[in-house]
């Protein structure tokens, strides 16, 4: 199958689904994070029109997610949420004939619709709680492969940086095999 996994810097989701024998590519505005194999550096929309059999998006949250909400109203004002809006339906809209997208809990939920499902990392082998909902487009709900206990909020509790956003951004690796696993055999 021919995947483009978009807004993903990391590689993360990438490496799953090639390891499972999938012509995976990631694209993203950063240079991917150690090997630059199987990568488009670049806006996704240049590649977005190739011949996908499927696109699991990552656009970026920082203007759409509920933990920024007390700067909303800025956001509004100066165009940069109806400006990430536009990309997630951009990204959303696209003739792709199965799509995952994921965001936080945030604005998408009232802008477009609710999510199809919320997941956290401790269902996937990870002992930590972080919301990550996503919206499904000819694809199944994923089941969890391995609860673990322990439910800290790493990502949460992270401390400020300037690799901060990135360092939350990346995919754990028990969701991406997860999604390479179930949705690469759908």
């Amino acid at each position: 199958m021919r995947i483009l996994i978009a807004c993903e810097f990391s590689g993360t989701v990438k490496r799953a689904f090639r390891k499972n024998g999938h012509n995976a590519w990631s694209c993203d505005l950063l240079p991917q994070n150690g090997s630059s194999e199987y990568h488009f550096h670049g806006n996704v929309k240049q590649w977005i029109y190739n011949d996908w059999d499927m696109m699991i998006a990552f656009p970026p949250c920082t203007h759409l997610s509920s933990s920024g909400a007390r700067w909303f109203k800025e956001k509004q004002e100066d165009g940069r949420q109806q400006s990430a809006i536009d990309f997630f339906m951009y990204l959303a809209n696209q003739p792709i004939p199965k799509i995952a997208i994921e965001n936080p809990i945030g604005i998408m939920s009232t802008h477009y619709r609710k999510p199809d499902q919320i997941i956290h990392p401790w269902q996937f082998g990870h002992g930590e709680t972080k919301s990550t909902c996503l919206w499904l487009k000819g694809l199944p709900k994923l089941k969890p492969t391995n609860i673990v206990k322990g439910r800290v909020a790493r990502i949460h509790k992270m401390p400020p940086s300037k690799n901060r956003g990135l360092l939350r951004s990346i995919t754990y690796q028990g969701i991406a095999d997860a999604m390479a696993d179930q949705w690469g055999n759908n």
